[in-house]
């Protein structure tokens, strides 16, 4: 599975691409919301999983774009406010996870959500 991961933290970019890695992915990591929509709009990718809080356009923005394209996506964000999270699953997200989670917990979503979309 090609996935788009949008982080804009050094660190956190670090530990879960050795994660999604272990699992197989094919990994392109972003930092930015403008180099993540340019991605989904000129490259291929089947799964997107995009911080909220992103530099020049954020995830929210970010959602739009992979759902025009039929790109799943999943948003992290520490800003664990109802209005967010429903937000995100009004725009077309397929998931939410709020800071802090395990880059587990992240692999075993990324693969529900890609189980859920095969069998719409």
């Amino acid at each position: 599975m090609r996935l788009l991961l949008a982080e804009p933290n050094a660190l956190m970019q670090k530990v879960l691409t050795e994660r999604l890695k272990q699992e197989s992915f094919e990994l392109t990591v972003v930092d930015n919301g403008l180099d993540a929509i340019n991605y989904i709009q000129n490259k291929s990718v089947d799964f997107v999983v995009s911080e909220e809080l992103l530099p020049y356009k954020n995830g929210f923005e970010l959602i739009r774009h992979a759902v025009e394209n039929n790109i799943p996506i999943i948003i992290i964000s520490d800003a664990d406010l109802e209005n967010k999270i429903l937000e995100a699953f009004e725009l077309g997200a397929i998931d939410f996870i709020d800071k802090p989670f395990s880059p587990h917990e992240l692999v075993v979503r990324v693969k529900n959500a890609a189980k859920k979309v095969v069998q719409i």
